[in-house]
């Protein structure tokens, strides 16, 4: 290969990874990272009826398999 293919492959990749670098920093910098409660408030505002329903359409998932599998001999 010829030494500009080299250098220019070199000045690109430099490039890109120093905007992917100043992303990074903006992003940190507007706190886009900063969400440390977003479980906490997750498991806070989950409702008795929502787990009741998941329950629900589980067991009759679980059901309509047993059906499907059924084979009279």
């Amino acid at each position: 290969m010829d030494s500009w293919v080299i250098g220019m492959m070199l000045g690109v990749s430099v490039f890109l990874g120093s905007i992917a670098l100043v992303a990074l920093m903006w992003a940190i910098k507007k706190g886009q990272f900063d969400d440390k409660e977003k479980f906490l408030h997750g498991a806070l505002f989950d409702d008795e009826s929502e787990l009741n329903d998941a329950y629900q359409r589980e067991e009759k998932r679980k059901q309509s398999v047993k059906k499907k599998e059924y084979r009279p001999e």
